[in-house]
């Protein structure tokens, strides 16, 4: 980025393309920044059913999105958590939910806490960790995650949603609030005497220009790894999928506000629940198994036997650029990488890499004074979203395939997830091994102790022993009453759905207002 920077191109739109679009245009609104989102009419839309994490509520809020002007124009429903089903064989751990945290599990997490430690220790105690979280009753009873005023905690959760619908939702919203639309197919990226980019030439022999670019073309990374030269470091050493088939099948009339993660033989499948359908997905490694065995597999595993339904195929590299801002270049989304479907973390990556690049522009007056800081911070944050999803295949016991045998004995995991296992096996304090290495900048404790008491890494049956009264300090019974008590204040998921629907095909009613968000929405971003 040069100092005077007042011109910025977006390559690419896609949920990734139009969230950036959005944050600059919030970010950067009455500071004489011109930004121009470029798509080619070539490239089609795959609406795939997608999950979030709860950043995409504070990406709503900061750019002025309420759920009425969006969830029901994109098909949206609630998400309160994952479940977690056949990825361990241990006895009683065939499944678990891993939630959101929210403010009433305050007072049930150190329960959790210490009935997990103490049976890491040895004690015969209830670690699975599904009965300690409001989220798990919200979901089993179909509860949408809305409080009503009466209820004083504030809840935390994410979206499902039509990934298509979302994008031409942020278009139009993107639109309002000043951001060009400009079709074309971009053929070659020149450079100048600096290895700057200079401008796009297209296919219509026409010119853009601007003085700053976007990166939003998806694997292929047009512009960073193509023009620029970036090498793109694969981690497929460790993280094996690189294939998905994908099948809609009918919706239900009440869904779970839920995602569900379902392990085959070679990889998993997700269940994503929308208001006109279900998304399903089959990730798998194709070093495992071939496209025709894994549909097989898949069709078998829905019940749709002979169907007639139309499956789509997907392709994906694991890994990320070595750097994401280069020269005047940023890459965002799937042009700066990709770590895979597992706990729907891409879409807050987006936002991460946005916030912080704006953040560093502005404290370096529109120079690359804190490119290498930036850099430096989003590759550590994708790295360690890696270690995390690594940790869902290393620590899993299935043997019934190579697949799964190979994903159990990789000993090419990172030294930070090593030394956090070991701290887990040996029965340390895991938040303090969190702390250490500041681990919680990106997954809290509870996310790793859920994770690890979730696939019952736990001492077995023959090797517990009883625990004194000390031990028993919590009564599981008062903890399932509170949380049976808070669960009675939410409303059915298809109530609160059905009164968004109405926007559904409506005309946005509420223009985006053009002053920017308060300084609390901004830090909240980034967390």
């Amino acid at each position: 980025m040069r100092r005077g920077t007042q011109s910025i191109v977006i390559l690419g739109g896609g949920t990734a393309g139009w969230i950036a679009a959005n944050l600059m245009a919030t970010y950067w609104d009455g500071e004489g920044v011109d930004i121009t989102l470029v798509e080619s009419p070539d490239i089609g839309i795959i609406g795939v059913g997608e999950g979030s994490t709860p950043p995409l509520k504070l990406f709503m809020d900061i750019i002025g999105a309420r759920e009425s002007d969006w969830m029901g124009r994109c098909d949206a429903t609630y998400k309160v958590g994952i479940t977690f089903r056949n990825w361990s064989t241990k006895p009683g751990y065939a499944e678990y939910f891993h939630p959101f945290q929210c403010q009433p599990d305050e007072v049930t997490l150190p329960a959790f806490y210490h009935n997990s430690f103490l049976r890491r220790k040895g004690v015969d105690l209830d670690g699975h960790p599904s009965q300690f979280f409001l989220g798990w009753y919200l979901a089993n009873q179909r509860l949408a995650p809305i409080a009503p005023r009466n209820f004083p905690f504030k809840m935390n959760y994410g979206y499902h949603f039509n990934s298509g619908l979302l994008g031409e939702f942020l278009k139009d919203w993107a639109a309002a609030k000043g951001v060009k639309y400009r079709q074309a197919t971009v053929t070659e990226a020149v450079l100048d005497d600096q290895g700057y980019i200079d401008y796009l030439k297209t296919d219509s022999e026409a010119t853009i220009k601007a003085d700053f670019y976007v990166d939003s073309t998806g694997f292929r990374s047009q512009l960073l790894q193509q023009a620029l030269g970036v090498p793109f470091e694969s981690r497929d050493d460790v993280l094996f999928n690189d294939s998905a088939v994908v099948f809609p099948t009918e919706p239900e009339e009440n869904p779970e506000p839920q995602t569900i993660s379902t392990a085959l033989r070679h990889g998993w499948a997700w269940k994503i629940p929308l208001t006109t359908r279900f998304g399903n997905g089959y990730v798998y490694s194709s070093k495992y198994v071939d496209d025709d065995e894994a549909e097989r597999e898949f069709r078998e595993h829905l019940g749709l036997g002979d169907s007639d339904i139309e499956a789509r195929r997907l392709r994906f590299k694991v890994g990320r650029v070595r750097e994401h801002w280069v020269k005047n270049c940023l890459a965002v989304g799937l042009s700066q990488g990709f770590i895979e479907p597992l706990e729907a973390t891409a879409l807050d990556m987006v936002q991460e890499t946005v916030f912080r690049f704006v953040e560093a522009a502005k404290k370096g007056n529109m120079t690359d004074q804190y490119r290498d800081e930036f850099n430096a911070r989003i590759s550590k944050r994708f790295d360690a979203v890696r270690d995390y999803i690594v940790c869902h295949y290393r620590i899993n016991t299935r043997s019934d395939t190579p697949y799964w045998r190979d994903n159990g004995a990789n000993e090419r995991i990172s030294r930070s997830l090593r030394e956090l296992l070991t701290a887990w096996i040996t029965g340390r304090n895991i938040t303090q091994e969190i702390e250490r290495q500041q681990l919680d900048a990106y997954f809290p404790s509870m996310s790793w102790n859920c994770l690890l008491a979730g696939k019952g890494i736990y001492p077995t049956a023959e090797q517990v022993r009883p625990g004194n009264e000390l031990a028993h300090k919590y009564d599981l019974e008062e903890i399932a009453w509170y949380l049976e008590g808070c669960a009675m204040n939410f409303r059915p998921h298809r109530e609160v759905i059905a009164e968004l629907r109405p926007e559904r095909t409506a005309t946005m009613t509420t223009a985006p207002g053009r002053d920017a968000p308060g300084t609390k929405h901004r830090q909240s971003a980034a967390s």
